[in-house]
């Protein structure tokens, strides 16, 4: 009975990720475009394996110069944009393995919290662990960077389950080995707290070039660090 018992309780926590896999082998026809010119700029100029890469959906994705305000840090983008949780483990095998990063820096779960299906932040943390668990996998020195879902004006109302989210993403990070958490919502608002609107599109979800910057004070530091260890640690 225990052990029957034990089965159910796999499988009920099993289905979101069953799920999630289900879901994200129907979008592939959405990112395969993405995916298919990462092969051509790998084939044009290939990144050397060991250096830092960006995963994560479109406030990545649109991060174009994100090479450019890293370097000399040796920094690949493979965002792609509209993606969830559920995508970045679906496709774990052709961006983590594939560039043998030392770092790996993630920004997703917006798309998640947004979607008229929307999970609840446990699940779509589940889903980040899950990714977490085949870094750690894979390769248990290499570091994950967990840039914080942001507080966009386009959804207030889900502003709660995006601090749930990052909250429980921040509990993870502080008790996993070389996991760690950036907030950049602060560096986002005013004075008084409120979005900053000039730093945001139309949609007052992605951002404009200034925003990025704002990520660039912020995540900068801590690559430069990460990256120190990690060389140190050869």
């Amino acid at each position: 009975m225990k052990t029957l018992r034990l089965l159910a309780t796999f499988a009920l926590s099993a289905l979101p990720l069953m799920r999630a896999a289900d879901a994200a082998a129907q979008r592939w026809t959405q990112y395969e475009p993405s995916f298919k010119a990462f092969a051509e700029q790998d084939a044009a100029k290939p990144f050397p394996k060991g250096g830092i890469l960006f995963v994560g959906s479109s406030i990545f994705r649109q991060w174009t110069t994100v090479a450019d305000q890293m370097a000399p840090l040796p920094v690949l983008n493979r965002a792609f944009g509209g993606s969830r949780t559920g995508d970045q483990i679906a496709r774990f095998d052709q961006l983590v393995p594939r560039y043998a990063p030392r770092i790996v820096v993630y920004y997703c779960g917006s798309n998640d919290l947004k979607a008229k299906d929307a999970d609840t932040p446990p699940v779509i943390f589940a889903r980040f662990k899950e990714f977490s668990d085949r870094v750690r996998r894979w390769s248990p020195e290499t570091r994950v960077v967990y840039v914080t879902s942001t507080r966009s004006p386009d959804r207030v109302r889900k502003w709660e389950q995006v601090d749930h989210f990052n909250a429980l993403v921040r509990a993870h990070c502080a008790a996993t080995p070389h996991h760690h958490f950036i907030d950049i919502n602060p560096a986002l608002v005013d004075d008084n707290g409120h979005p900053r609107l000039d730093l945001y599109q139309k949609d007052k979800l992605h951002f404009h070039p200034p925003a990025y910057e704002a990520f660039t004070v912020v995540i900068r530091p801590v690559l430069e660090r990460l990256w120190a260890e990690v060389n140190a640690a050869k």
